[in-house]
């Protein structure tokens, strides 16, 4: 369980902090929709542990995460800007996501290479990130947030860019790791996201 509670912060230039409370039960999915500026980004820097919370405290099974830095939080986030090293190739890119020292088995290479298959970019491991579509990016690290089988993970618009194909591929995707125990919170102006993905809609 992810629990949530009277969590707050505030950007310097703010009257009022965010004030988020919820608690979401594995393998479900809450999806927070909201204006510009409402919060959603804040709100996944936080559970990330890229934002430090005036007050408030963030559980996982119990576990205090508030004070934890990002490597040490049970969570993998998927923002907007990718997140892909521009001076390593695709498959590398992927397998840092696995282990930081990329000692990774047999095993694992083979299930980044099947992995890119399946999302579309067979044969593309070898590839430099600036070779990539913003398209295909995204789905580099979407796909690097689904093997990494982190509890909690984070959805920043995550299917942006993406065409139709790719967005339902994607979706399969996500929808497994919700099957496995997976504990999602998507942020998404996209209503099909929202349709398919979430289990409980939160409008900022």
């Amino acid at each position: 369980m992810l629990e949530v509670r009277q969590l707050t912060f505030a950007y310097p230039e703010q009257s009022e902090p965010w004030c988020f409370d919820f608690q979401v039960p594995p393998g479900q999915c809450l999806a927070i929709t909201g204006a510009s500026g409402a919060g959603k980004s804040t709100l996944l820097s936080l559970l990330a542990g890229f934002l430090r919370p005036a007050s408030g405290s963030i559980r996982w099974r119990g576990e205090a995460l508030e004070s934890l830095p990002p490597a040490e939080r049970p969570v993998t986030s998927v923002f907007q800007e990718h997140n892909l090293f521009e001076h390593l190739d695709v498959h590398t890119n992927i397998a840092l996501g696995l282990h930081p020292g990329k000692k990774l088995s047999a095993g694992q290479h083979r299930e980044i290479d099947a992995g890119l298959a399946r999302v579309g970019l067979p044969g593309f491991g070898k590839r430099m990130p600036g070779e990539l579509s913003g398209g295909q990016r995204q789905r580099v690290a979407l796909l690097r947030s689904t093997l990494r089988k982190q509890p909690l993970l984070l959805l920043d618009e995550p299917l942006t860019g993406l065409d139709d194909q790719a967005q339902a591929v994607m979706r399969t995707l996500l929808l497994e790791q919700k099957a496995a125990g997976v504990t999602l919170i998507l942020a998404s102006h996209h209503e099909e996201d929202r349709q398919v993905l979430a289990d409980r809609n939160w409008n900022l």
